[in-house]
């Protein structure tokens, strides 16, 4: 087997977009392949967008050699199939670089030779189950963010696939397809892309004797994902490609995020770029600015810790300081001078729920704020909205250009200009020769410097250029050959291609319950196909079991009560409505379940 730690590293920074505007923020800030949904089935149902844009978005990106991935991950029901087999033809005739996909009934359809990525929600967390995903032809797997940096070097060494793994964004506190609980309560289902997001609500921890362990606290609230600090030995064990989360977030965070990890890896090797063109812009990015939950680096070191933010699953921001009196809707507060008008500020009240207000003005330490109702003296408080580095973003303009060498050379006939040392184009030479021949050269470089998309670097003309072009012809011929060269790198962009014919291993689990997620016929021929014996539909389609969730976040760990420590007791968790979960502790694997009851 090849040993891809030893070839020279390229490594993908892939990013967010839940829109045209988004997706063209993340390829400005310097991704090098963008991850959107299309108009349906992918896991976010509120980020869809039409064939027209997502063919806009890859045309633009492929401009740069950055590539872009379609969702197509949610399970599918019977009555889709068709559409979805369709919708995978426009993809991959609009050029789109991969889809990727939970479901694998699509193994089963009339494919292009689309690439295909095994999303996360596949819960590819078995060596043996990612090597079978590789026998199908499957180019990348989207590794577990629970995986740790060994774990991730044990895949590296067992197979050739690509992989793709988190470094930054929103934690599921389950395993990746592995969350039946928002289906549970309301029919809403993380595998349709429509989960309700039942982890970030309030619950009460209590044992068998109905004694309350914790009282109406964000027990399930993970901390945001943040591997800056990793990136480096995420490259050595091998990742492929590294992800940011965020298909719902906005233009902002799309560009302040994508800034930082770009400068980050940059700093290590600019050189391991995947894409190509200048990035534009004197932004300096700062990841704590944007919206979080506080960051942890979850299992990477195989040591899971500090996992949750009980207090709120909203945004705090960064501490300012403490209120030291109160005048009506003014307040002294020590280092108040960090704060600016327009700054949003939050705090939590008595009954310790979070509050939030707008910064009217700042004298030195005394601060005006539009509310401070629940503000008592002794408050924390903490800002949500730096105003001014908001400013600074939106003030900032994100480009990416093509870098030029131009030579350009002209005789009797033509006037040839050469670009990159890779295409050339000539034009009638029907020009006078130039009286002033200093004066000449010196148009046509203005002229050929005035380019939106392209970064001129040089521009060499041959020492015995002496043509008189006019203004009007010159920006004519610009125009010209630019729309020329645009062509011509759109059609020689070299898309990557999958065999789709493939003969798949013997699949590594003989029987498959309802967590296989197996809701359509084809899912089902498939893995019956490859000798697994399907005992469950999934499900939101009746399949029934009593786990609805998988977690390396253990409660007990968290609140200092782990078993190593105390005695076994039954625990349940209780939600706002008074409906108790079983919780199981498998401690061997560090392994939370939350069952019903």
């Amino acid at each position: 087997m090849k040993d891809k730690q030893t070839e020279q590293r390229k490594v993908e920074l892939l990013a967010p977009a839940k829109d045209k505007a988004c997706a063209y923020a993340a390829i400005n800030a310097g991704a090098d392949a963008v991850y959107i949904g299309a108009s349906q089935f992918g896991a976010r149902k509120k980020a869809g967008n039409t064939l027209d844009d997502l063919a806009e978005i890859i045309e633009y990106a492929h401009k740069f050699n950055v590539k872009i991935y379609i969702t197509v991950n949610t399970i599918l029901y019977d009555n889709e199939l068709k559409s979805v087999e369709k919708l995978i033809h426009d993809l991959y005739n609009i050029q789109a670089d991969a889809i990727i996909i939970q479901d694998m009934g699509i193994l089963k359809m009339n494919l292009p030779p689309i690439p295909i990525h095994a999303s996360t929600q596949c819960n590819n967390n078995e060596i043996e189950k990612i090597k079978f995903l590789e026998s199908c032809n499957i180019e990348r797997v989207v590794l577990p963010r629970e995986f740790s940096i060994k774990e991730i070097e044990q895949v590296r060494r067992a197979t050739n696939a690509e992989i793709e793994v988190f470094v930054h964004g929103a934690l599921c506190v389950c395993y990746s397809g592995q969350c039946y609980l928002s289906a549970s309560i309301g029919e809403r289902s993380a595998n349709r892309g429509e989960c309700a997001q039942p982890c970030r609500k309030k619950y009460s921890l209590i044992n068998e004797n109905g004694e309350k362990l914790a009282t109406s606290k964000y027990l399930l609230s993970m901390k945001d994902f943040s591997l800056a600090n990793k990136l480096k030995e995420l490259i050595e064990a091998g990742a492929d490609s590294l992800k940011i989360e965020g298909r719902l977030k906005d233009e902002d965070y799309v560009k302040n995020v994508v800034s930082y990890y770009r400068k980050m890896l940059d700093d290590i090797d600019i050189n391991l770029r995947t894409s190509d063109g200048i990035l534009v812009n004197n932004f300096e990015p700062d990841v704590n600015k944007t919206f979080n939950r506080g960051y942890t680096e979850f299992n990477i070191d195989g040591k899971c810790s500090s996992l949750t933010e009980m207090k709120t699953p909203k945004f705090l921001g960064e501490k300012i300081g403490k209120v030291l009196k109160i005048k009506g809707n003014k307040f002294v507060i020590s280092k108040g001078e960090n704060l600016a008008v327009s700054d949003g500020i939050v705090f939590f009240d008595k009954n310790k729920e979070l509050r939030g207000t707008t910064v009217t003005q700042v004298n030195n330490n005394e601060i005006s704020a539009l509310n401070t109702s629940g503000l008592i003296t002794g408050t924390i408080i903490y800002r949500n909205r730096d105003s001014e580095f908001i400013k600074r973003l939106n003030q900032t303009k994100f480009e990416r250009k093509i870098p030029l060498e131009i030579k350009v050379s002209n005789n009797n006939d033509s006037l040839n200009i050469l670009l990159n040392n890779e295409f050339l184009k000539s034009f009638p030479n029907e020009f006078e020769q130039a009286k002033n021949k200093k004066k000449a050269r010196e148009n046509l470089i203005a002229q050929f410097k005035k380019s939106a998309e392209f970064l001129v670097d040089r521009i060499e003309l041959d020492k015995n250029f002496d043509l008189f072009i006019p203004i009007s012809n010159l920006n004519e011929i610009r125009r010209d050959f630019l729309e020329s060269y645009r062509q011509y790198k759109k059609n020689n962009y070299q898309r990557k291609l999958r065999t789709v014919a493939y003969t798949p291993q013997k699949y590594p689990k003989k029987e498959l319950d309802y967590t296989y997620n197996i809701s359509n016929k084809m899912a089902k021929e498939f893995y019956e196909s490859c000798g697994a014996k399907v005992i469950q539909q999934a499900f939101e389609k009746g399949g029934a079991g009593k786990c609805l969730m998988q977690s390396k976040h253990c409660i007990r760990r968290e609140l200092g009560i782990c078993l190593k420590n105390t005695k076994p007791e039954k625990l349940f968790l209780v939600d706002e409505q008074n409906k108790k979960y079983p919780l199981e502790f498998d401690c061997k694997n560090c392994i939370m379940k939350i069952n019903r009851e």
